[in-house]
């Protein structure tokens, strides 16, 4: 992809497609699939030597995570009343679930069943032990139900399951390719009129690559060009507020299978929700 970008030793890169052959080498090569394995490796490595708390899977600013869920909570509430109602049993999966933060503050809420994909074990055990019953943070009508330690590039959503894939904060530790797969794949677990909502961090432009968590923050511009090689297509999409100055912009992109309906009194609704440039 033509998009300019560095990493965080602040060397520069001409492209995306520049940087992946640094970390994995030429397309073709006997040990890109060896190279891209280890990054993954790698990438995992450095999140299980992180504490399993609040403040550890939110780089020690834990202090943001009710403004956090606040704001998600609000984006939420919108796609439940446009696109899914609650006369039926809702369904959620939380990808990058960490340690549960999402679901236990959020999602158990709305949905009457989550289910949790994260890859670093120690996160996933806290959160099952978390969301368990003998915790009080459950019912039978609101409950935790599967806990599925698989990276996020190796896994494929039960069919036909969700009305809304949560993926927030993970989305980063994927190479452009696996990204589009892991998306492709995951349209099969969306229900009729199901959503994805991917909430992340931003880049200004381009692209900006961690060394040490092997991570890529992305442009806006840069998502945009991602969800179209997904062939997902933009619902809505809202920028997160009041986090500190010197943290990444995050935004929240609500994305859906099939292009959004166009119904009378719409159209300039539908505009207005499109995200602007981030400059």
């Amino acid at each position: 992809m033509e998009m300019r970008g560095l990493d965080s030793d602040g060397k520069e890169f001409k492209s995306s497609d520049e940087m992946w052959r640094q970390e994995f080498g030429e397309q073709g090569d006997d040990d890109q699939h060896k190279n891209k394995n280890e990054w993954y490796r790698k990438g995992v490595g450095y999140w299980e030597g992180v504490e399993a708390s609040v403040d550890g899977v939110l780089g020690g600013y834990g202090h943001v995570n009710d403004t956090d869920i606040k704001a998600s909570e609000d984006f939420l509430k919108s796609i439940i009343s446009e696109r899914l109602g609650t006369t039926r049993k809702l369904v959620a999966l939380d990808c990058g679930s960490g340690i549960g933060r999402v679901t236990k503050n959020l999602l158990l809420r709305y949905f009457n069943e989550v289910d949790l994909e994260e890859p670093v074990s120690h996160f996933l055990e806290a959160a099952r032990e978390s969301l368990s019953p003998e915790n009080g943070t459950v019912s039978d009508d609101q409950k935790a139900v599967n806990f599925y330690c698989v990276p996020l590039q190796e896994f494929t959503p039960e069919a036909g399951r969700y009305d809304v894939i949560w993926v927030q904060w993970c989305i980063g530790q994927l190479a452009d390719d696996d990204f589009v797969s892991f998306f492709k794949r995951a349209k099969v677990g969306l229900k009729p009129n199901g959503v994805f909502v991917l909430k992340e961090n931003i880049a200004k432009s381009g692209f900006v690559l961690d060394k040490e968590d092997k991570s890529v923050t992305r442009s806006d511009l840069y998502f945009k060009e991602l969800f179209k090689q997904c062939g997902l297509h933009l619902f809505k999409s809202k920028d997160q507020k009041g986090f500190p100055a010197e943290l990444f912009p995050v935004k929240m992109y609500a994305l859906t299978t099939e292009m959004p309906r166009r119904v009378h009194g719409t159209r300039s609704k539908i505009r207005s929700n499109l995200p602007g440039l981030i400059k």
